[in-house]
């Protein structure tokens, strides 16, 4: 039922294609018989992964790389204007198509579900994607991380829905017209974009404006961004509104958050009758995300019985409190939290799952503007663990700015109590924590940058 391939995307060619956003795109044209090619800086396994899927991956960026016939060039908001495969494109006019308009065209006539918000956009996504194929649905789903069970981030299918993570960053996510919209929080964040709160509100509130006509805006009802910008939007629009949350005046109210070790039990309230199901995941945030799934298929039309036991079917995403393994006693678990809210949620989360175990993090900054805004908030969200490693900046897509180091991060967590200390150099990190870690500890790689990458090397360091 899925249509086939967009106009212009016969041939595409992505600047970056293993990123998580890029590659997901790339995944569904190459299943839906588009020859796909790209670059990226590195290789991954998200690059086999494409070539499997019949995609050309060029590893290194160069003019070369861009075929002559190439219907066009897709680029994310990272890709810098003297990319030497982009200047090509200039010069063969070749058309440049940027990330959320390749999105947007593959959900061109399915019914999308978007999912927006601060933080909690890849879990939720994830719940509804996973919950929507274990009922048969067949969706389409593109996702900002790996399932922990299908493995992938994106998949063509053959439904009638899409699922669909809607990036606020760049405010890219006002290229969609989705059936369904949803958002989780609105928060200060992507500094380099948004100067103020009102900034975040406008972007949020031309988000709500593109919902298509009877279509539903499912929102929290306990966060404050969130219930500013519903007051917002109900002022200004005729869209339905469905509020989820805690707050005794949520249209789906959490009854009860009963946890049970590293999964935990909800009730909700839905249209006067009280409906219970099983989060595969620890930590009341990720209950949160699981709601606003449910409210979310039952606006598509899905009965909310049926969606509810789905939702028990998902186990997680990877980095999002991902167990890597253990080794002496100890457990080491990877968690994608790079703001504050974030943080301070999956460290509340893991204190409630192993109430007794001593939480040990090593964290990694994302973003010069993110720490220069939010360091202070970071290292207050530090005091939450026993003790703490802080690496240096992951600059990302970002040059420095002079003055902001994680320096900034580590004073204020000392000043909150907490016991941090600066490692700069990482290939040192497995073998500091291996000598500060005792058994029945808990050891959380924390951030949005290539921190990942050392809980297998901690591991190691371990076990020897």
């Amino acid at each position: 039922m899925a249509p086939g391939i967009p106009a212009a995307m016969e041939r595409p060619h992505f600047i970056g294609i293993g990123g998580a956003g890029m590659s997901g795109i790339a995944k569904i044209l190459a299943q839906r018989g588009a020859k796909v090619a790209g670059s990226d800086a590195k290789e991954s396994g998200t690059a086999e992964a494409l070539r499997a899927l019949g995609a050309t991956v060029h590893i290194g960026h160069a003019a070369g790389n861009l075929a002559d016939d190439a219907s066009c060039v897709v680029v994310s908001s990272a890709i810098r204007p003297d990319n030497p495969e982009l200047v090509r494109a200039a010069e063969l006019s070749v058309p440049v198509v940027h990330r959320s308009d390749a999105l947007a065209s593959l959900m061109g006539g399915l019914r999308a579900i978007a999912v927006a918000g601060t933080h909690g956009k890849t879990t939720t996504t994830s719940m509804l994607a996973v919950a929507l194929s274990e009922l048969n649905l067949a969706p389409s789903y593109a996702i900002g991380g790996d399932l922990a069970g299908p493995g992938t981030n994106a998949v063509h299918g053959e439904g009638e829905i899409f699922v669909a993570e809607a990036d606020e960053s760049d405010r890219s996510f006002q290229k969609y017209d989705p059936e369904v919209a949803i958002v989780l929080n609105v928060e200060l964040d992507h500094h380099a974009n948004y100067a103020s709160m009102d900034e975040i509100y406008e972007s949020f509130e031309a988000f709500a404006d593109k919902i298509v006509p009877g279509g539903t805006l499912v929102i929290s009802a306990d966060q404050p961004g969130a219930v500013e910008l519903t007051g917002r939007v109900r002022a200004r629009s005729s869209v339905n509104v469905v509020t989820y949350g805690e707050s005794d005046s949520a249209d789906v109210r959490v009854h009860r958050i009963t946890p049970r070790g590293l999964t935990s039990e909800v009730t909700v309230l839905l249209n006067g009758k009280f409906l219970t199901f099983t989060v595969s995941v620890p930590g009341r945030h990720y209950a949160l995300n699981a709601v606003a799934a449910l409210a979310a298929g039952v606006a598509v039309g899905l009965p909310a019985h049926n969606l509810a036991s789905a939702l028990g079917a998902y186990t997680g995403v990877k980095r999002r409190l991902q167990l890597k393994g253990e080794a002496a006693g100890v457990q080491v678990i990877d968690s994608y939290a790079h703001h504050p809210t974030e943080m301070t949620a999956d460290l509340e989360a893991m204190r409630g799952a192993v109430s007794d175990a001593r939480l040990l993090v090593v964290f990694q900054p994302h973003l010069f503007s993110r720490t220069q805004e939010l360091g202070t908030e970071m290292g207050q969200a530090l005091a939450l663990a026993d003790a703490s490693i802080v690496l240096d900046i992951y600059p990302a897509r970002e040059d420095p700015i002079p003055g902001i180091t994680s320096e900034l991060i580590i004073d204020a967590a000392r000043a909150a109590g907490a016991d941090a200390t600066a490692v700069r150099d990482k290939d040192a990190v497995p073998g500091v924590v291996a000598g500060m870690a005792k058994p029945g500890d808990i050891v959380l790689t924390m951030g949005a940058g290539d921190v990942t990458d050392l809980g297998p090397r901690i591991l190691e360091h371990l076990s020897s």
